[in-house]
């Protein structure tokens, strides 16, 4: 156990550099595009500054929140801050929708009142933008695979990346053809990637708040494998759940035959840990035997373990 929780914070401390990297290279462009903003009397490209800087701030957040998850576990917090990642991509997604919300205010506004902007200097501030964003994302690609805080913070990367590009469109389009809507137009569709980026973010971080089962976890057929084991008559009160992004656990509850020796007992534990990370890449799990004999205490039976169960006992009895 406390092989893995040294390998859980060498795990969240690697994961921080990439978030800063990424945060040094969005910061060091937004006074580029709050500059470029002003002088081009432009929505889109205050916009993208303002998604920018929230870029910043969701990539600070991140970092904290991965410094905070590689502290050691306590007595009081038995797994530490592992959690303060997806607390962290929670309030990402959240930030998010609130800008999504103020961009598409601001540009309905200008829709009714377009203003005087001056394409040149969009599109080139706009492609300075979309670089910055293109190499942080680069940075963090990697890292999304294994944190749902550095997913997040991807999120907000790579969607100020597409409104960099909106905004390139719309400055090429104001000074090739004088068309003003361009702007605010360009605006929303920013505002429609923050939405989308944002309910997705939300989205899994409530699952895993909520102790979700994992996507790429089948509690149907986990049960089955164990119960197909050799000693094994039941199983029953499967839970599978994640605990921070990469990190699952289980805990279920199986019977196996009353002259069951501890030998044999201590043997089945292994072989269902074995199964339980190989073929379902669980790192924490909790077996609790009984026989046919012992009374359950838990009162709670998911129905999909319902089903199992009076399968198992119908091949107890023949």
């Amino acid at each position: 156990m406390r092989g893995s929780a040294v390998m859980d914070r060498h795990r969240h401390s690697h994961s921080r550099w990439p978030l800063l990297v990424a945060g040094s290279i969005v910061f060091a462009y937004f006074g580029v595009e709050v500059t470029g903003a002003i002088v081009g009397h432009s929505l889109v490209l205050l916009a993208d500054a303002v998604h920018t800087i929230s870029d910043v701030g969701a990539l600070s957040l991140a970092a904290v929140a991965a410094w905070l998850a590689s502290r050691p576990h306590t007595t009081k917090r038995s797994f530490g801050n592992l959690r303060a990642e997806v607390l962290a991509a929670l309030a990402n997604g959240a930030l998010l929708l609130a800008m999504a919300a103020y961009i598409c205010l601001e540009a309905i506004m200008r829709i009714a009142s377009p203003e005087d902007v001056r394409g040149g200097i969009v599109s080139a501030v706009a492609a300075g933008g979309l670089l910055a964003n293109a190499a942080a994302a680069v940075v963090l690609l990697r890292g999304s695979r294994q944190s749902l805080n550095t997913k997040a913070a991807l999120y907000h990367v790579a969607g100020d990346a597409l409104g960099s590009a909106g905004a390139v469109v719309s400055g090429l389009l104001v000074l090739a053809y004088g068309w003003r809507l361009a702007d605010p137009l360009a605006s929303i569709f920013i505002g429609c990637i923050l939405v989308y980026g944002a309910l997705r973010v939300v989205s899994d971080a409530t699952h895993v708040l909520m102790e979700g089962t994992p996507a790429h976890i089948d509690v149907a057929a986990l049960c089955k494998d164990i119960d197909e084991m050799a000693l094994v008559v039941g199983v029953h009160d499967m839970h599978a759940w994640t605990i921070t992004s990469g990190y699952d656990a289980m805990s279920a509850h199986v019977m196996v035959k009353n002259d069951c020796s501890r030998i044999d007992t201590e043997r089945l534990l292994e072989r269902v840990r074995q199964l339980v990370a190989d073929r379902y890449g669980i790192a924490h799990v909790t077996i609790q035997i009984e026989t046919r004999d012992e009374e359950c205490e838990e009162a709670h039976v998911p129905e999909v373990v319902v089903h199992l169960e009076n399968h198992t006992r119908l091949k107890a009895r023949r």
